[in-house]
């Protein structure tokens, strides 16, 4: 049942709301709300499922599809690039990590060796292949980076009864599996690879996990990810439900968002929020079952760092919903469905979906 949930049921292309053409549309006539915020659609020469997606800035974004491409473009959308590896067979990507307009990993997820990251230094030209899963227990989601890029780790499905940790010290270039003796046990327990979140770092040494299955819960590291503490996700717990993303500001503040993906149409519930880290409670309800979330990036300027503010937003095959209270309340403002949402310091939000659909979004 957990493979069935963590792999061949998410390998489906969920179907959207809306065609691809009615993106703006959708927005300015549904539930734009006052503010008037609406996804701009890009042209883009895919046509897989894209899950994975990262951007650097307003101008540079990578996405990744579950039929082995990998896409990138350095002009904000209007021009990409076909990064794909070249592989014996295609692999199903459901994350990419950008670090810049040259240089990203990806995660290919599956039983056993098909699960492996790949890593580039020359925008795609060129992969290495830097690690391999070799333990056919393993089934890896999600990945993620700490604050300055060198220090990462991906989680797998539980092995032994406990989820498994890779980590890497050398920015993606070598990987080893962390000693399983610090995380809880999660019989029945299984990550959703969803849109690559499932796995989120704040910081140098925090990172927290969601689950689902038998129980939905949102595992916390202040170590980097040695040693784990496992908290009860008020976003309840299903067969095919429970956290499926977490989003960050800073190491305090936290969103969670999720639902059961065979009922997309459901958000009762579906969020939670957190001030410390640690502590969760429920957040407002969404407009439907939500694969993704992230904070916007405000224009806020103090002291030369660009500061977070309290906008949210949290994406699904059903529509999009923004949050300007933390995750306390939540408004529907898209009918337009996306699996992954990643937002920068230009004001500017990413989204990407099935059919090869990417958007962008300017925040207030």
């Amino acid at each position: 049942m957990r493979r069935l949930l963590g792999a061949a049921a998410l390998a489906l292309a969920l179907p959207l709301a809306v065609p691809p053409t009615a993106t703006t549309a959708a927005s300015a006539h549904g539930h734009a709300g006052p503010h008037r915020l609406a996804w701009h659609e890009h042209d883009t020469p895919s046509t897989e499922s894209l899950r994975g997606l990262d951007a650097v800035d307003a101008r540079t974004a990578w996405v990744a599809g579950d039929d082995g491409g990998v896409w990138r473009t350095t002009d904000g959308g209007r021009s990409w690039r076909d990064a794909s590896p070249t592989t014996s067979q295609p692999l199903a990507y459901r994350d990419v990590e950008a670090f810049s307009r040259r240089r990203a990993a990806v995660l290919a997820i599956g039983e056993g060796d098909a699960s492996r990251i790949l890593l580039t230094h020359d925008g795609g030209r060129t992969w290495r292949t830097t690690f391999v899963n070799d333990d056919p227990a393993a089934f890896y989601d999600c990945m993620d980076f700490f604050a300055g890029g060198r220090r990462g780790l991906a989680m797998s499905d539980p092995v032994d009864g406990r989820f498994r940790i890779l980590a890497t010290h050398d920015g993606g270039r070598s990987w080893r599996v962390l000693p399983s003796s610090g995380m809880p046990r999660a019989d029945g327990e299984f990550g959703f690879a969803a849109s690559g979140t499932c796995l989120e770092t704040a910081g140098h040494r925090d990172a927290w996990v969601g689950s689902g299955g038998d129980a939905a819960r949102i595992y916390h590291s202040r170590d980097g990810g040695r040693t784990w503490r496992a908290t009860t996700s008020p976003i309840p717990a299903a067969p095919a439900g429970g956290v499926f993303s977490l989003a960050f500001r800073d190491r305090h503040h936290g969103v969670a968002v999720g639902g059961d993906f065979t009922k997309e149409d459901v958000g009762v519930d579906a969020s939670a929020r957190t001030r410390d880290g640690i502590r969760w409670v429920g957040g407002g309800d969404l407009g439907g079952y939500r694969s993704g979330a992230d904070w916007a990036r405000l224009s806020r300027w103090g002291r030369h760092v660009w500061h977070a503010g309290r906008l949210v937003l949290a994406v699904g095959p059903s529509g999009s919903d923004v949050s300007r209270t933390q995750g306390r309340t939540w408004r529907t403002f898209s009918d337009t469905g996306f699996h992954a949402v990643v937002c920068v310091r230009q004001h500017t939000c990413w989204a990407s979906g099935t059919e090869g659909r990417v958007a962008t979004l300017r925040t207030p």
